[in-house]
C-alpha cells in the first residue's frame, strides 16, 4: 500500500524549513476516541516517541512523492489524524504562561496522520511488551507542510477534518482535548527537553479505522488543504 500527498492550500503560508528534530505524540486525548477503542480515560498525558525515520512529509513534501506503508504484514494499517505542531524555542521544564509568553514556541502547525498496526498493537500490550513496532515504523508519521500559525491563537478552539472518499470520518475540536495544547507542552518538557524542529502530534479524535487501497483522504484545517490517494 502506498499513499501520495498533495497540498490544496489556496494561500501559500508555508513555514519555512528546521532540521526535523523528534515527534513526541500523545495517546488519548480525546474521552470519545479512548472510548472507541475500550480504553481507560488517562489522568496525566501518554507520551510516546516517534523516530525521524517515521516521517514523511513536512517541508518536502510535493505531489508526486509516495510514501510506503507496511505490505509484507499482516496487519491493516489505521490512520489516526492530529493536529501537529512544530517548536521553535528550547522548552525544558516550561511552564504554561512561560510557553504562551515565548513568541516562538509554536513555530507552525499542520495536519499529520498517525498510522498505527492496530492488532499488532494490541498483541504488544496483551503481552506486557512496548508497541514501537505498531507505531513508529517507516513511514508511520506523515506530516502535510507547516504553516504559519498565528491565526489559531490559543490554539482552544481549533478545528479540522479528515474525509475519506469524500466522506466525513474523523472531525477534531481542540476544545475537546483531555489536555489542552499549553499544558501538553508543559508536561512534555518536564519529560523530555524539546528543541527546534521538534514536532509534537496531539493526539486523534475518534472515527479511527483501516486504510483501504483506493481510499482518497483530504486533510482540511480552515482554508488549508491536503490530499492523500491510498494505492
Amino acid at each position: 500500500m502506498t499513499t501520495s500527498l498533495e497540498s490544496l492550500s489556496k494561500t501559500d503560508t508555508t513555514q519555512p524549513e528546521l532540521p526535523l528534530g523528534k515527534v513526541v505524540c500523545v495517546g488519548r486525548n480525546y474521552a470519545a476516541h479512548a472510548a472507541e477503542l475500550g480504553n481507560e480515560i488517562p489522568t496525566r498525558p501518554i507520551l510516546f516517541i516517534k523516530p525521524a525515520s517515521s516521517v514523511i512529509g513536512t517541508d518536502s513534501l510535493i505531489a508526486s512523492q509516495i510514501i510506503d506503508v507496511p505490505r509484507d504484514t499482516a496487519y491493516d494499517v489505521h490512520y489516526e489524524a492530529e493536529l501537529c505542531v512544530r517548536i521553535g524555542a528550547p522548552l525544558k521544564a516550561a511552564s504554561i504562561e512561560e510557553i504562551k509568553a515565548m513568541p516562538k514556541a509554536i513555530d507552525a502547525v499542520t495536519l499529520g496522520l498517525d498510522l498505527t498496526l492496530r492488532d499488532l498493537q494490541s498483541e504488544l500490550k496483551a503481552k506486557g511488551h512496548p508497541w514501537e513496532r505498531a507505531k513508529c515504523f517507516d513511514g508511520s508519521c506523515v506530516l502535510a507542510q507547516w504553516v504559519e500559525p498565528e491565526s489559531y491563537a490559543d490554539f482552544s478552539a481549533v478545528n479540522y477534518q479528515l474525509y475519506i472518499n469524500e466522506q466525513l470520518t474523523q472531525d477534531g475540536h481542540t476544545e475537546l482535548m483531555l489536555f489542552p495544547l499549553y499544558e501538553l507542552l508543559s508536561e512534555i518538557s518536564y519529560a523530555f527537553s524539546l528543541q527546534p524542529g521538534d514536532v509534537i502530534m496531539t493526539g486523534t479524535p475518534s472515527g479511527v479505522g483501516v486504510l483501504k487501497a483506493g481510499d482518497k483522504l483530504t486533510l482540511k484545517l480552515g482554508e488549508h488543504q491536503w490530499q492523500a490517494n491510498v494505492g
